[in-house]
């Protein structure tokens, strides 16, 4: 596919172009979204908090009674084959995004779990997308979503990093048709959640706080170290607290949380403004973060790819 950037495959053990098909169409992930994934990126290089995403992995595949096809020792075996095979076929040293998606299998058609064979693993590694710094400065723009709710925890738990994503992708389009980035969705209780493929958090009196887990939200890496760890390091007040769409009003700022952003800072979320750039509290946790990144990389080199 002339001028689309490769991605790599590596589909149950088989190096390939991502381009080309590698899973039959009886596969449970492409039938029913049956399947759970995770996300890593590197830094310097260095794959960063591989054990916590792969714990995340466990929790998702238990919670689905899905056997994981690999243990971490030789997943991550397979995850550096198909880095290697990624920078030889593209000469890149920089910065790369990797996917593990494992699918319960295929089988015959039908909903029961017991139809599938086995399950099937996809590794896919391309180079890291990065928001410019301009856009840093600038900010996203979000809407509230105000046609659907966030899936309930006790329907499909948003929890669990699964391949059914409908609900994100719904939110998401109607935020776009409104012009803006990204979306800020709303539990069923009318609490705030999370942005479809982010969490969400802001700044309040000079501290960072962030919906809870029982809002009924995915438990995100970056999230999680920025409350536990970096937050402290960077001498930021971290908590989380209900919140709801009028108390967007006391906000000072807001920024999304991932593994592939980091710390992105937001400029509005409908017609409500929050201060963005140098000298917020967004900036300060996103210096602590690149600093916390440089030193996990520092210390696993046998994470390098």
């Amino acid at each position: 596919m002339t001028g689309t950037p490769f991605i790599q495959a590596n589909t149950n053990g088989r190096l390939h172009s991502a381009h080309e098909p590698s899973v039959a169409p009886l596969n449970r992930g492409f039938l029913y979204g049956d399947a759970i994934y995770e996300v890593w990126r590197t830094y310097h290089g260095v794959i960063f908090a591989w054990e916590e995403h792969w714990a995340r992995l466990e929790r998702s595949a238990r919670a689905l009674h899905i056997t994981l096809p690999l243990a971490a020792g030789p997943m991550l075996g397979e995850i550096r084959r198909a880095t290697a095979a990624w920078r030889a076929v593209t000469g890149d040293t920089g910065e790369i995004y990797l996917r593990l998606q494992i699918t319960r299998g295929g089988g015959p058609i039908g909903l029961d779990p017991a139809l599938a064979d086995r399950a099937d693993f996809v590794i896919l590694v391309q180079k890291l997308a990065l928001p410019s710094a301009e856009v840093w400065r600038a900010g996203l723009s979000l809407a509230l979503a105000t046609t659907l709710r966030r899936n309930a925890a006790a329907t499909l738990d948003p929890a669990w990093k699964t391949g059914n994503y409908l609900n994100n992708i719904l939110c998401l389009r109607e935020a776009k048709a409104r012009g803006a980035d990204e979306v800020v969705i709303t539990n069923l209780a009318g609490e705030l959640t999370e942005a479809a493929v982010c969490n969400i958090a802001f700044v309040r009196g000079g501290a960072m706080v962030t919906p809870p887990l029982s809002a009924g939200i995915l438990g995100g890496i970056t999230r999680q170290l920025l409350l536990e760890k970096i937050a402290a390091i960077a001498g930021v007040p971290a908590c989380e607290a209900t919140l709801r769409p009028t108390d967007l009003g006391e906000m000072e700022e807001c920024f999304l949380t991932s593994t592939t952003r980091d710390v992105q800072p937001v400029r509005a979320i409908d017609d409500r403004i929050f201060r963005v750039g140098d000298g917020t509290v967004a900036a300060r946790l996103k210096q602590a973060f690149t600093h916390y990144a440089a030193e996990y990389a520092q210390a696993h080199p046998e994470l390098a790819t």
